[in-house]
């Protein structure tokens, strides 16, 4: 196979983008990495790659788009259904017994890697219909692709990406405009999208219960294990933490409990 990059340059620039991420590309999927640097070079009337790698370590927003164009931003509105019902059956009953106990009413959620913004607001909406009145619930939600965040912002999604969300929630939470619909204030107002790097701390803690699906397929052991030790740190004593179908925490040495429910498995923090 005929590469658009030397093998040498290949090296320099995953090497590049991992230290920045965590994420990590293989020879498997070189030729992702090579198209997103090509669109780059066009975009900057570049020719020599070695330009474009000088302009990386100089520019922090050219680096922070070229994350941005290298992360896959798959998902669609309550992905995985079982996750969420091993939230709705087990996970909401067991904090609010935890919060009780603790007379506090505010449960805050992370959904970190939230892509374009259809699982935070899934669970805006599980939480506006299953949470007591006197409880309130805070959602934030994070990527490192900005163009994701400011769909998810605008709370404005297509008749496309709207499958999967029930007819009574869909009558509830959103209204009808042009070709697609609107997240009502009411859901918009509970979540903050915020950027951030999963490589950094995110400065976040006490949150109850954490979702980062379909994110640590991209980083290696390494980063995976640094990214589940900060998200430890984050979690409040007696939390839930949710991660990917096709992910686990098996073999990593992490002080997460594993948790099988009826629903679904997860992990819990419980100290």
């Amino acid at each position: 196979m005929a590469y658009f990059l030397a093998d040498t340059d290949f090296e320099r620039f995953r090497t590049l983008i991992y230290d920045a991420s965590g994420i990590t590309f293989s020879t498997t999927n070189r030729s992702i990495l090579e198209s997103r640097l090509k669109e780059r070079l066009r975009e900057k009337n570049l020719v020599k790659i070695g330009d474009y790698h000088e302009l990386l370590l100089n520019d922090k927003e050219e680096l922070k788009y070229l994350l941005d164009s290298v992360t896959t931003n798959l998902t669609r509105f309550f992905r995985n259904q079982p996750h969420f019902d091993a939230l709705i059956n087990h996970v909401l009953p067991e904090v609010l017994k935890t919060k009780k106990a603790a007379n506090s009413t505010k449960i805050k959620i992370w959904s970190a890697g939230c892509s374009t913004g259809e699982e935070p607001y899934t669970l805006a909406m599980i939480l506006k219909d299953k949470l007591p009145p006197s409880f309130t619930a805070e959602i934030i939600a994070s990527d490192i692709s900005l163009k994701s965040l400011m769909v998810g912002k605008s709370g404005f999604y297509p008749d496309s990406r709207i499958v999967g969300v029930p007819d009574a929630y869909l009558s509830r939470f959103f209204e009808r405009k042009n070709n697609g619909y609107q997240v009502r204030d009411e859901l918009m107002k509970m979540i903050r999208f915020d950027y951030h790097n999963l490589k950094n701390d995110s400065g976040l803690r006490q949150v109850d219960i954490l979702f980062c699906r379909n994110v640590l397929i991209y980083f290696d052991e390494a980063a995976q294990k640094a990214v589940i030790d900060r998200f430890w740190e984050a979690m409040s004593p007696r939390s839930f933490l949710f991660i990917g179908h096709s992910e686990s925490l098996f073999g990593m040495k992490t002080r997460f409990e594993f948790l099988k429910t009826d629903w679904a498995c997860l992990y819990q923090k419980n100290t």
